[in-house]
């Protein structure tokens, strides 16, 4: 779901060309980070509780336009359904510094 509303909001990619990515970006994973990571000095893992209920205004008007004819549609319709489950909280309740700010603008880190 970060990842959706990161290439929309940043490449311009629709959440059907994100999905359709998405065995590509998983292999990436299996073949350059995972073998690797044990011989990293630090890992840490991002996922915050609240992160789906910020991203779920975003992600839900993005995955709302993958059309029902195309081979994407059964996944966003699966996270849209996966979305509902959760409240929506403000954007605007993030600070600054928040990691999630990456994926939804407004980050007080300079790139």
């Amino acid at each position: 779901i970060r990842r959706i509303v990161r290439d929309h909001k940043y490449r311009g990619c629709s959440a059907q060309e994100t999905i359709r990515r998405w065995p590509s970006v998983r292999a990436g994973e299996k073949k350059w980070i995972f073998p690797y990571q044990e011989n990293a000095d630090i890992m840490f893992n991002t996922a915050m509780l609240y992160e789906v209920a910020v991203l779920k205004a975003q992600a839900e008007a993005v995955l709302e336009q993958v059309p029902e004819n195309c081979n994407e549609y059964a996944e966003a319709y699966r996270l849209r359904k996966f979305l509902g489950y959760f409240s929506s909280l403000p954007f605007r309740s993030l600070p600054p510094t928040s990691l999630l700010r990456e994926f939804l603008g407004g980050s007080s880190f300079k790139y």
